[in-house]
């Protein structure tokens, strides 16, 4: 059995697909996710043993990461990252929306306090807590 598409596989299962593909650790947490709703499949529900064909468009979601991609090519097989990498293509818009993401979270985290309050600082928070 090759590990790319052939003649004699025209579909996969999403969620080995989703492993195959290197957006899940193991097929279990790839079952999950779809069992849990993170994963679309051509504007619809998902399921795990759903079939995956190429040209099909899945939006995955991973924690505060939302990625929209196109199937390339099926694999059952777990290769390589760039084995993987060249199963699927994200979308311009997908890649838009995660770099906007990645920025506002960095704006956030340089808006966080540089560390721990010391005692006074503890104290200070404590005050305008009780007097609320």
């Amino acid at each position: 059995m090759s590990s790319t598409s052939s003649p004699q596989t025209d579909a996969v299962r999403a969620d080995v697909w989703l492993w195959a593909a290197r957006f899940f650790k193991t097929r279990s947490l790839a079952k999950q996710a779809i069992d849990g709703g993170k994963i679309d499949l051509n504007d619809g529900t998902c399921k795990p043993a759903k079939a995956v064909h190429v040209g099909d468009v899945l939006r995955i979601g991973r924690g505060e990461e939302r990625l929209e991609v196109e199937v390339l090519a099926l694999s059952e097989k777990r290769g390589p990252a760039p084995a993987a990498q060249a199963l699927y293509r994200e979308s311009e818009a997908s890649v838009a929306a995660r770099e906007a993401a990645k920025a506002q979270r960095k704006l956030v985290g340089a808006m966080a306090p540089p560390g721990r309050p010391d005692k006074q600082a503890r104290r200070e928070l404590r005050r305008l807590k009780d007097s609320m």
